[in-house]
């Protein structure tokens, strides 16, 4: 009686001790698991992170690149607008130095040719309306108008032999002649500027540049068919 009782008390004793074990591993495996969601919500929301820092970036490449495109577009197409307007104040360097021979040439004439008062007034009053012309189309038509009596008066050596023999009106001659050269010149430097501008603008983001930059095509300096071999200076 007295073993099975000592018996009895040590399975007792062992069954005592056994039961923290258990209980003790139930605990640490839902700790393991509560741990393992958690990494698991981290690294989710690490993966999130970086998905969102990747859009921004895009976002802002994408705005930075477009910025540089308006800028580039915007500098392009006021560049053009400068060269256009560059151009044509070359042109007008060379009409005023026209001008301000034309005054001397007619005085010239004047003395052989005292008749022709109503030819030396369209002369004047062509002058005038250049420079009361406040647009490059006004000017440029302001400037074929006098072309068309510039000719008439030099055609006058004809009528009246003995300009040819006068020293000023030889020399105010080759004045003019040079003066039409460079004029020629720079109205097709001009002019091919004028074309770059217009060819840009007729462009689909050419316009859109153009219209943002507030420029407008540009006016050639055309010169009508049948006074295009006109002034002739030469004898």
């Amino acid at each position: 009686m007295v073993l099975a009782a000592l018996a009895e008390a040590e399975a007792a004793a062992s069954a005592e001790v056994a039961l923290p074990e258990d209980g003790n591993k139930t605990v640490d495996s839902r700790q393991l698991t509560v741990g393992n969601f958690q990494v698991k919500k981290e690294g989710l929301m690490s993966k999130g992170l970086k998905i969102a820092l990747i859009v921004v970036g895009i976002i802002l490449l994408i705005g930075f690149g477009t910025f540089r495109w308006l800028v580039s577009g915007y500098n392009n197409v006021i560049a053009m607008d400068e060269n256009v307007k560059g151009s044509w104040a070359q042109v007008e360097n060379q009409l005023k130095r026209r001008y301000d021979l034309i005054p001397n040439l007619v005085e010239t004439v004047k003395g052989y040719a005292k008749h022709e008062q109503e030819l030396f007034k369209h002369i004047a009053d062509a002058r005038t309306k250049y420079f009361q012309s406040g647009t490059v189309k006004d000017k440029i038509e302001a400037a074929n108008g006098l072309e068309r009596v510039l000719s008439r008066l030099l055609l006058l050596r004809e009528a009246y032999p003995q300009l040819k023999a006068n020293e000023n009106f030889l020399k105010l001659q080759d004045s003019l002649e040079g003066t039409e050269n460079r004029i020629a010149v720079e109205r097709k430097r001009y002019n091919d500027a004028v074309q770059i501008l217009n060819t840009y603008i007729r462009t689909f983001f050419g316009r859109f540049f153009a219209t943002f930059a507030g420029v407008s095509s540009g006016e050639y300096y055309e010169i009508p068919e049948a006074e295009k071999e006109v002034p002739t200076v030469k004898f």
